[in-house]
C-alpha cells in the first residue's frame, strides 16, 4: 500500500504534546529550560494556543500574538514543530460579561454564568463575530510559519446548548430536513400518539427537562442537529482560517466513543482526524488486557473515519490524570504499551497532555512530561525519553496503513435511539459493550476489524458484523442483501431491524427493509431476562446433533418463518427447542443471525467459520496479546503487544523485530508489558 504521511516537514512520527508557556512567560529560565528537555526526549512537535485567549487578547480588541511569536520561532529553531490551536475551548471573563449570548444555556433553558470551558453557544452570532476576529488574525500572522504543521480547532466539541438562538436554529434545521412540510415530521415522529401533533415548525422545542422528552423522534433529532451545529461551528472556524490564508491541514481533537456527536459526520468537514486516549488503567473491575481492548476498539474507530491516511493520538496521559474517581500512575512499562498501541492501530503521532505541569488550578496534579521538581531524572521523564528513542527507532512505519477484511458497524444515532427506547432494560442494553466483544473475539483470532458505519463504502471488507442494528437507514437492508449476495460473511444479532431512520417500527416482522428473507427468518418477540434468569442453547454440531451448551444472559428472541440452516438451538424456558442461532445461504455469501446474548468466547466456531468462508488465515493468539498490521507497497509491519505482566510465547512469527534488530523465526517470546514491531 502506498505510505500517505501527514507531515512531509517531519520525518518519522510525531512526538509531543499540549504545551502551555504562557503560564511562564515570567520564567525565561524555564521556557529554555523546557526545550532542552524536550529535545533530549526526542520531542519533536508541540501544540500550543489551546487556552491561549485571555494571553492573545487581555481587554477586547488588545490582540497582540508576539509573545506566541516569539515561542514559535524558538522551537523551530531547535527542531520543534508547532501544532497551532484556536482559542476557542475557553472564553475570556471580558468576552462573557459584554456578550451573554456566548455562555450556553442548560436543559431547563438557563443560562450559564461564565467558567469552566467547553460551554460556549455555538451559533451565537456575537460570539462567532469574535471567534472570526481572532481566527482571522491568528492566520494572518503564523499562517505559512516553516514551523506550523497544521491548525488545531478549539477543543474537544461537545455538549448541547438549549438558548433561543439554537431553538430557532433547530426548528429550521428540522424545516430543511422534512421540506418545510410539518405533515410530514408529524408522521415521522408519529405525533398522534399522546395527542402531540405540532401545526408549525416554530410551535417546536428542544427536548427541555421541563418540555417534551418523550417524542423519540424529536430526542434523536435534537442529537442530529447537535451534530449539525458542532460541525457548522467547527466549518465556520475552518472557513475563517482558509479565508486569512491559512493552508495547512486542520484537525480538532474528538474523544473516545464520545456520546454527544456522531463523528461519523463531523469527519467529512476535518483534514486529519486525532483522538485524546486515557485509558483507566490498573483497576480494580477488569485486567489491563480487558481494558487496552477498549483502546482498541476506540484507536480503530478513529483509524476508520478517514482509512485512506493515519490518524493522530492528540492527547494521552505520561504518568496519571486528575479527574478519575481513582488517579493511579501508570506501572512501568504501560506508558510505552499504551503509546505502542497507538501507533500499532495506525496513528502518526503520540502526544500528551501536557509538556510541563500547571503549578496551579485544576490540573495542577494531571501528568505531564515535566513534572514540579523539574528535572530529567523523574520515572515518568525517562520513560517518555525512552519512548521517543523508540518511536526514531521505528520510524519507517510513519505513513503506512491498514488493509482490514473484518469490519463492526457502529452508528452513532442507532446507538441514541437504543438507549432512548423504551423497552429492553436500560441496565443491561449495553450496545458499545456488545460492540467490543466481538471485536475483541476477532482480535484473539489475530485479526483487527475496522470500525464502521452502516452508510460507509463496505466494498474492501469481506465480512461484517451488525450488532444490534436496531435502527436501518434508508437503503441499508438492500445494501446488506447486496454485500451476502456478493459473498460476503454478514452477522447480526437480536434487536435487529426493528425500526426506520425516523424510529417508526418496521411492519411484517424483524428485521425489516427485505432482511427477512437475507436471514431466512422473523423475529416474533424479543424476551429481557433478569441477572439471576437461566438459559442455555445448544451448539449443533455438523452431524447436527447437539455438541456443547452455552449460557444465555439478558436477551433472547423468538424465532418464526425459519428457513435458514440453525446452528442452536434453545434448551429451555418456553422457547425450547427454538432457533438460536442460524446461516442462511444467500448468493454467494451467508448471513449469520445470534437471536440471544451469550459470551462470544462461547460461539468461538462462529467466527471461526464465517473466516474460513472468506478465506482469512487466523491464528488464535495467547491470552492478553494483541496484534495489529499496517502495510506499506514494500513492506508488512506487525506490532505484538504483551498487555499482562507475564512472559508469554506468540507463534508462527517471522521477520526482524525492529525494536530489538534480532531476526524471529516460528515464534516470539515477549516479556510483561512488551512489544515487537515485526517487519516482514
Amino acid at each position: 500500500m502506498e505510505r500517505k504521511k501527514l507531515f512531509t516537514k517531519v520525518a518519522g512520527l510525531l512526538h509531543g504534546g499540549d504545551y502551555n508557556p504562557e503560564q511562564w512567560l515570567d520564567r525565561p529560565d524555564i521556557l529554555r529550560k523546557d526545550i532542552e528537555y524536550m529535545k533530549e526526549a526526542g520531542i519533536n512537535t508541540v501544540t500550543l494556543g489551546v487556552f491561549s485567549w485571555a494571553v492573545h487578547e487581555p481587554t477586547e480588541g488588545n490582540i497582540s500574538f508576539d509573545w506566541l511569536a516569539e515561542i514559535i520561532d524558538n522551537l523551530y529553531e531547535n527542531g520543534i514543530y508547532t501544532v497551532l490551536a484556536t482559542p476557542t475551548g475557553a472564553r475570556p471573563a471580558w468576552l462573557d460579561e459584554k456578550y451573554p449570548s456566548a455562555m450556553r444555556c442548560d436543559d431547563m433553558g438557563v443560562r450559564n454564568r461564565h467558567g469552566v470551558r467547553h460551554n460556549h453557544c455555538m451559533q451565537s452570532p456575537e460570539f462567532r463575530e469574535k471567534v472570526r476576529i481572532m481566527d482571522s488574525k491568528l492566520a494572518e500572522r503564523f499562517a505559512g510559519h516553516p514551523g506550523l504543521l497544521m491548525w488545531h480547532i478549539s477543543n474537544e466539541l461537545g455538549g448541547y446548548c438549549y438558548c433561543d438562538t439554537c431553538r430557532k436554529k433547530f426548528q429550521e434545521w428540522l424545516a430543511d430536513r422534512y421540506d418545510h412540510d410539518i405533515e410530514k415530521l408529524n408522521k415521522a415522529w408519529w405525533t398522534t400518539f399522546w395527542s402531540h401533533k405540532f401545526n408549525s415548525f416554530d410551535q417546536i422545542d428542544p427536548p427541555y427537562k421541563n418540555g417534551e422528552n418523550c417524542v423519540l423522534g424529536l430526542n434523536l433529532d435534537w442529537k442530529r442537529f447537535s451534530t449539525w451545529s458542532a460541525t457548522d461551528f467547527m466549518r465556520f472556524e475552518i472557513d475563517t482560517l482558509r479565508s486569512a490564508g491559512a493552508t495547512e491541514p486542520t484537525t480538532t481533537n474528538f474523544m473516545e466513543m464520545f456520546y454527544d456527536y456522531d463523528y461519523h459526520y463531523m469527519k467529512d468537514f476535518i483534514d486529519v482526524i486525532s483522538w485524546d486516549n486515557y485509558p483507566e488503567m490498573h483497576n480494580n473491575w477488569q485486567t489491563d488486557a480487558e481494558h487496552l481492548l477498549e483502546r482498541s476498539f476506540n484507536h480503530a474507530l478513529f483509524r476508520s473515519l478517514k482509512k485512506d491516511q493515519p490518524f493522530m493520538m492528540m492527547e494521552s496521559a505520561p504518568g496519571l490524570v486528575n479527574w478519575r474517581p481513582y488517579n493511579k500512575y501508570r506501572r512501568p512499562g504501560m506508558h510505552k504499551l499504551i503509546s505502542m498501541q497507538a501507533i500499532a492501530t495506525g496513528s502518526d503521532t503520540v502526544q500528551y497532555f501536557q509538556i510541563r505541569k500547571s503549578r496551579g488550578s485544576s490540573e495542577q496534579w494531571h501528568g505531564a512530561v515535566i513534572d514540579h521538581i523539574g528535572t530529567n531524572d523523574t520515572r515518568v521523564f525517562k520513560e517518555v525519553k525512552k519512548l521517543g528513542a523508540d518511536l526514531a527507532t521505528i520510524s519507517e512505519v510513519a505513513g503506512t496503513l491498514s488493509d482490514n477484511k473484518v469490519a463492526i458497524i457502529f452508528d452513532w444515532d442507532n446507538r441514541w435511539a437504543i438507549d432512548d427506547a423504551w423497552c429492553l432494560s436500560n441496565e443491561t442494553k449495553n450496545f458499545d459493550k456488545t460492540c467490543m466483544n466481538i471485536y475483541n473475539e476477532f482480535m484473539s483470532l489475530g485479526i483487527e476489524p475496522d470500525i464502521i458505519s452502516s452508510d460507509m463504502d463496505w466494498s474492501d471488507y469481506k465480512i461484517i458484523c451488525a450488532p444490534m442494528l436496531y435502527v436501518l437507514h434508508d437503503g441499508v437492508g438492500e445494501k446488506i442483501a447486496d454485500f451476502v449476495r456478493n459473498g460476503g460473511q454478514f452477522m447480526s444479532t437480536y434487536f435487529t431491524g426493528y425500526v426506520n431512520k425516523d424510529l417508526l417500527a418496521n411492519l411484517g416482522g424483524f428485521p425489516g427493509d427485505g432482511l427477512s428473507e437475507v436471514f431466512g427468518l422473523r423475529s416474533e418477540e424479543i424476551d429481557t431476562l433478569y441477572p439471576e434468569d437461566v438459559n442455555k442453547i445448544s451448539i449443533i454440531d455438523k452431524a447436527g446433533k447437539p455438541s456443547y451448551s452455552v449460557a444465555v444472559h439478558d436477551y433472547q428472541e423468538l424465532l418464526r418463518d425459519v428457513t435458514a440452516d440453525v446452528l442452536a438451538r434453545y434448551e429451555g424456558d418456553y422457547v425450547a427447542g427454538k432457533p438460536a442461532i442460524t446461516r442462511n445461504n444467500y448468493g454467494d455469501g451467508h448471513a449469520y443471525y445470534v437471536a440471544c446474548r451469550t459470551n462470544q468466547k462461547d460461539i468461538e466456531f462462529l467466527y471461526r467459520e464465517m473466516l474460513e468462508h472468506a478465506g482469512i488465515a487466523y491464528t488464535k493468539l495467547p491470552e492478553g496479546v494483541e496484534k495489529h498490521t499496517r502495510l506499506s507497497d514494500d513492506n508488512s509491519y506487525d506490532f505484538y503487544l504483551n498487555c499482562t505482566t507475564d512472559e508469554t510465547v506468540v507463534p508462527k512469527v517471522t521477520g526482524t523485530n525492529l525494536l530489538t534488530g534480532d531476526n524471529v523465526t516460528g515464534s516470539l517470546s515477549l516479556n510483561g508489558y512488551e512489544v515487537a514491531v515485526i517487519k516482514r
